[in-house]
């Protein structure tokens, strides 16, 4: 039994700060760096496949460690491998070349939504730009985990290498994963971890849960077009405010009557034009939408299902129809397997308190694209100052994050590359 599961009883029992004694603990001088790093990056945002700024930091902070990144082949974020090579190049302890790593992924993009803290010294600098979904919590994260385990990799205590990715463009439908997948950043990786902020769990604690933690989302733009006219005569027309109209009505019904009421498809409009006088019957319109779905095997039939539904209802009505169905993400389905290894990995820790169950959130996570290579599972990162009483969400400008969940980030993800090599050997 290894030093980790050997105090797995201890660590479970209390609800007190991370024990620095662990292997694999976050020195207490590089708390302060780290924070320093995440405020550095959320004073300075940057917008999917721009982070240049943000890559050359990491790049800069990661190779003092001694380590060697790789830009990603987009021109932002890196790729990173730990404990490959011991003592003067030779093979690391726990490095074959054959067995798969572990990989902890970061995404490093901002949104473009002004920040709107008010008495905050790291506010966003930059106009119209904010880092309001906490990736620059989950970069600073994935950072001081590379910093903890580089250490141990030095020592000759890690046993078995680990991959950093720093992706960009997470905010970017369908997602930066997609290009860092085609850089190879899964060459060699057998398993992939990740965290998202979560303002309505505590600092210190994590959220888990089997299978699908987050939704699909795709997204639609309809064009209707047929002969106008005036309004007086709409039997001579084709009536497009009308197919319009019906089309926003009648296509989400009936696509939930045609897939499982449980795997939650739902089409939802946003955004709906057509003409311009009172008295016309308009030649074209515009409708845009969401395609949101739970169930992974739903989402992979919800093209054919939606545009179908699309079409017969344009045809009752004499309209032409043309439907972009632009993919967006599947959902994150964790694996239940590396599920347990972040539960098992946050109570060695923290203890059993810090580890809750969390629902399936409705949001999208370009995350899921890992998944549809390798096994893996994603914890929503608490960031919510414990007692706080203020309701705070994702993808607004107030957006803040208690710091201290960057500590328990870094050991959560320590512990897990730890314990990942204990299991698999």
């Amino acid at each position: 039994m290894n030093q980790l599961k050997s105090r797995e009883s201890e660590a479970s029992e209390t609800e007190s700060a991370p024990d620095a004694a662990l292997p694999g603990a976050l020195p207490e001088g590089m708390r302060a760096e780290l924070i320093a790093f995440r405020r550095d990056l959320h004073m300075h945002p940057e917008l999917g496949n721009q982070e240049f700024r943000t890559t050359a930091a990491l790049k800069a902070r990661l190779e003092r460690a001694g380590l060697a990144p790789r830009v990603l082949d987009t021109g932002t974020g890196l790729v990173c491998d730990i404990g490959t090579e011991g003592a003067n190049g030779t093979a690391g302890p726990g490095w074959d070349g054959v067995r798969p790593m572990l990989a902890l992924r970061a995404d490093i993009d901002a949104l473009p939504i002004p920040d709107t803290k008010v008495d905050t010294p790291y506010r966003s600098t930059v106009p119209d730009r904010a880092h309001a979904c906490g990736h620059d919590v989950h970069t600073t994260v994935v950072l001081g985990a590379g910093l903890v385990l580089a250490e141990l990799a030095r020592k000759g205590q890690l046993p078995r290498p680990v991959r950093l990715i720093f992706q960009p463009a997470e905010e970017v439908l369908p997602g930066g994963a997609t290009d860092a997948i085609e850089s190879r950043v899964l060459d060699g990786v057998g398993r992939i971890i990740g965290v998202h902020c979560d303002p309505k769990v505590d600092a210190g604690r994590i959220g888990l849960r089997h299978g699908p933690i987050t939704s699909a989302c795709d997204r639609l733009e309809v064009s209707l077009d047929g002969p106008g006219g005036h309004t007086a005569r709409p039997h001579l027309t084709t009536d497009l405010v009308t197919a319009a109209a019906k089309v926003v009505s009648e296509v989400p019904a009936l696509v939930a009557r045609r897939v499982d009421a449980r795997s939650g498809l739902a089409v939802t409009w946003g955004r709906i034009e057509a003409g311009h006088a009172c008295n016309v019957i308009p030649q074209h319109a515009e409708l845009s939408g969401t395609v949101r779905c739970l169930d992974l095997e739903a989402w992979r039939e919800a093209p054919d299902v939606v545009c179908a539904a699309i079409q017969e209802v344009a045809d009752m009505y004499r309209a032409k129809s043309v439907v972009e169905y632009v993919r967006g993400v599947p959902p994150v389905v964790n694996d239940p397997v590396v599920t347990e290894l972040l539960h098992d990995a946050m109570v060695i820790r923290r203890g059993t308190y810090a580890v809750e169950d969390t629902e399936q959130s409705l949001g999208g996570e370009d995350f899921s694209w890992y998944l549809e290579h390798v096994p893996g599972a994603m914890a929503r990162l608490g960031v919510r100052t414990p007692g706080e009483r203020t309701v705070r969400d994702l993808h607004q400008g107030d957006f803040d994050a208690d710091e201290s969940a960057i500590t328990a980030g870094v050991e959560l993800f320590t512990a897990a590359a730890l314990l990942d090599a204990e299991q698999r050997g």
